[in-house]
């Protein structure tokens, strides 16, 4: 299994570029009244049809050339149902794919979320022109992160330009742990 769930976010958002994607949202929902924690990744690529929709899950089947094996779907599903989830696909054809994972937050075999901003940063820089919503709720409070708006406040100047890598990755931090600050004090 992949250590970070940050992993399996970025495994399966490759998989939204490799179908043409433009833009995908990806929806973090923490719920510590309810014990549960869900990721969803909302894409309107390309889609999949019946067949490849019933096999996305075997990890002897895959759609790519380059290698015989298709772990990452499999892997996530495997680290949700560790701890008493589920992982769910929808797909149509030439309107997009929807997985959502859910987990019991407190189980032990809860792997950690891992390093979101890197993850996030990668995939806004993609050599691809796609666009990134993220969403992440923790209980009552939300942090957003919108690749559309960040190109309307940078105008003309490129994600790769000089420090705005890392000024994405600040914001993206400081906004999740602004999240998780007691909510009452």
């Amino acid at each position: 299994m992949m250590e970070e769930l940050s992993l399996h976010i970025l495994d399966v958002c490759q998989n939204s570029i490799n179908a043409n994607a433009s833009l995908i949202q990806i929806f973090i929902v923490e719920n510590t009244e309810k014990n549960s924690l869900s990721i969803e990744i909302i894409d309107d690529g390309h889609g999949m049809n019946e067949e490849t929709l019933s096999h996305v899950s075997d990890p002897f089947y895959t759609t790519r050339t380059t290698r015989k094996v298709g772990l990452g779907i499999s892997l996530f599903k495997m680290s949700a149902e560790a701890t008493n989830g589920t992982l769910k696909i929808e797909s149509k054809e030439q309107i997009g794919t929807k997985i959502k994972a859910t987990f019991e937050l407190d189980h032990i075999d809860l792997a950690p979320l891992g390093d979101i901003e890197d993850t996030l940063v990668i995939l806004a820089l993609n050599d691809k022109f796609i666009d990134i919503f993220y969403s992440h709720q923790y209980n009552e409070n939300r942090f957003e992160f919108d690749t559309r708006k960040i190109r309307e406040i940078l105008e003309d100047t490129p994600f790769t330009a000089h420090g705005v890598t890392q000024w994405m990755k600040e914001y993206i931090r400081e906004g999740l742990n602004n999240i998780h600050k007691e909510e009452t004090k």
